[in-house]
C-alpha cells in the first residue's frame, strides 16, 4: 500500500510513518508544520478501517502519555514553537486477513475550520 498523500497543501505533512506494522507492535511518526498563519490545535485521527478497534497514542514528542482515543488534539501552546510532531501508537488489533488497513490524518484547526491536513494509510501486518 505505500505512503500515499492527499494533502491539499504542503503546510502540514508526515514527514515519516511506518508503513507496514505487525500487530502489537509501536507505530511512529512525525508530522511537520510549515503553516506560518494563525492556528489553534493539530489533530492526529487514527482509524482502523472496516473495525471498531482504535488506537492508543502512548508517546507525544518523548514525553509518555496514555491517551486511548482515536482523535488527539494537541493545542498550539503546547507545541511550544515546535514545528515537529513526534507520536507513538499502539493497538491491540488483529486483523481478519493478512493484514488491515489503518489511516493516520493530521490536521491543522483555526477556529473550527479546518485549514490543511495529510493523511497517510499504513497496514497493520497479522502475525505468521
Amino acid at each position: 500500500m505505500g505512503l500515499d498523500s492527499t494533502t491539499r497543501t504542503r503546510e502540514i505533512t508526515f514527514a515519516h510513518i511506518d508503513s507496514g506494522v505487525p500487530v502489537d507492535q509501536e507505530i511512529h511518526g512525525t508530522i511537520n508544520v510549515s503553516y506560518s498563519g494563525r492556528y489553534d490545535s493539530i489533530v492526529i485521527n487514527a482509524q482502523i478501517q472496516n473495525s471498531n478497534d482504535n488506537f492508543n497514542f502512548i508517546s507525544l514528542n518523548g514525553r509518555k502519555i496514555n491517551y486511548p482515543y482515536s482523535r488527539l488534539a494537541i493545542m498550539k501552546d503546547d507545541l511550544e514553537n515546535s514545528t515537529s510532531i513526534e507520536f507513538v501508537a499502539k493497538t491491540g488489533h488483529v486483523p481478519i486477513g493478512i493484514f488491515s488497513t489503518a489511516k493516520f490524518r493530521a490536521t491543522i484547526i483555526q477556529e473550527h475550520k479546518e485549514i490543511a491536513s495529510d493523511v497517510r494509510y499504513i497496514r497493520l501486518i497479522r502475525k505468521p
